[in-house]
């Protein structure tokens, strides 16, 4: 059975790192973005976080919870971070047997979109969170946070200093 929960709770972890290595090298990097026209890292990671909820939850037959609080700040999201990972943690396994019988009406900018369960969850629910986890990686590598692509997905493994060649 597809568990849309199993996908998410991997890479919210990684996203929970990645956020404690901005902290720790240098927490104004949240604030950075990758093109004028784009959110920083912090926003972007605030909407890979919510794209996990606005999916799962009626996926699960349930009302779309938020965790979002007043405080934007490295702090302030990952609050919102353990709060969604253990929401989502807390789903049960059965709330999915019919997802493949839902339909799940949505907003995507100015669209207004209709999906059955499975095609909600892979062909826009994935492809949208992982778009603003990349961001915010990619924004904190562009200025320097030292990550690489095992922070980013937990299966890969390089030695200390690898990098690929120019």
């Amino acid at each position: 059975m597809m568990l849309p929960t199993r996908v998410f709770l991997h890479y919210l972890d990684h996203l929970d790192q990645l956020l404690q290595h901005v902290a720790a090298f240098d927490p104004a990097v949240a604030a950075n973005r990758l093109h004028p026209g784009m959110a920083p890292l912090l926003q972007q990671a605030r909407t890979a976080i919510g794209f996990t909820l606005r999916v799962s939850c009626p996926l699960a037959g349930r009302d779309i919870v938020s965790f979002e609080g007043e405080e934007f700040t490295l702090e302030g999201v990952r609050r919102e971070l353990a709060s969604t990972i253990a929401y989502l943690d807390a789903l049960p396994a059965a709330a999915f047997d019919d997802l493949a019988a839902r339909q799940v009406d949505t907003v995507a900018g100015f669209a207004e979109l209709h999906f059955n369960g499975p095609d909600y969850f892979l062909l826009y629910g994935l492809p949208n969170f992982f778009f603003h986890y990349s961001m915010a990686y990619a924004i904190a590598r562009q200025a320097g946070v030292p990550v690489g692509k095992a922070d980013f997905d937990g299966f890969h493994a390089y030695p200390a200093g690898f990098s690929f060649p120019a």
